[in-house]
């Protein structure tokens, strides 16, 4: 039988590298990934490759992993999977999407490729010396308002005890310091009062039948219009 097969064009010598043989499905950046290379080093390991047309069959040249790794200090390199979010490996490794997303400038976390090698960052350092408090870990929906309620302090004392934590971008794992309450408030005659949601030295002093102007002489230094949840205060008698 005659005829003719088309023929596809070979790869040359491919030192430092392994030939492979394209199978269906495949593209450049799912091979990068896959061979932890780039897309630009299987072109240019490649000359006059057609990479919007691999054909099944034809014998490339996969150059061994080149240039320096994905940066990743402190963290670990992940190679996506099949189903793989950046909400689910969040949750896996204990981060959150807006870290990993920091550790992989230009990633589309609409659009990850199976093979695609991306950083997870490490869990942010824990926090300095921490005596007469207590080292806490962050959980999901914390807040520093809502750990200053729950602890009996104050946010600005955490900050304090915390320096250059940035209130705003709390990572799930993250471990800081919850101060102690501090000295006692003296109080002689009267009674301590820890400030709740609302209170104000108006209606503190209607509660307990005093004034503004004897709560603020019980407690030198405070803030009438800067009351914190958790702060503890003397209500004279």
């Amino acid at each position: 039988m005659s005829g003719s097969k088309i023929r596809l064009q070979q790869i040359g010598p491919c030192p430092g590298g392994f030939p492979y043989q394209i199978q269906a499905g495949d593209t450049l950046f799912a091979l990068a990934g896959r061979f932890n290379t780039t897309v630009e080093a299987i072109v240019a390991a490649n000359p006059g490759i057609d990479p919007e047309n691999l054909q099944i069959g034809q014998t490339i040249c996969i150059p061994r992993a080149g240039g320096p790794p994905r940066p990743c200090p402190g963290g670990r390199i992940y190679v996506i999977q099949a189903g793989d979010t950046l909400y689910s490996l969040a949750q896996r490794f204990n981060t959150t999407v807006e870290a990993i997303m920091r550790a992989n400038p230009g990633i589309d976390p609409d659009n990850l490729q199976i093979g695609q090698r991306i950083c997870i960052p490490g869990v942010p350092p824990g926090p300095g010396p921490c005596p007469g408090g207590r080292i806490y870990v962050i959980r999901a929906g914390d807040t520093l308002f809502s750990l200053a309620q729950r602890f009996n302090t104050t946010v600005e004392a955490i900050m304090r005890a915390n320096p250059g934590i940035d209130p705003n971008n709390l990572q799930i794992g993250q471990r800081i310091c919850i101060p102690g309450a501090g000295p006692p408030v003296p109080c002689p005659g009267g009674r301590i009062y820890v400030i709740q949601s609302g209170d104000t030295l108006y209606s503190l002093a209607q509660r307990f039948n005093t004034t503004v102007e004897a709560i603020m002489r019980a407690n030198p230094g405070i803030d009438p219009d800067n009351l914190q949840i958790g702060q503890r205060i003397c209500i004279p008698a």
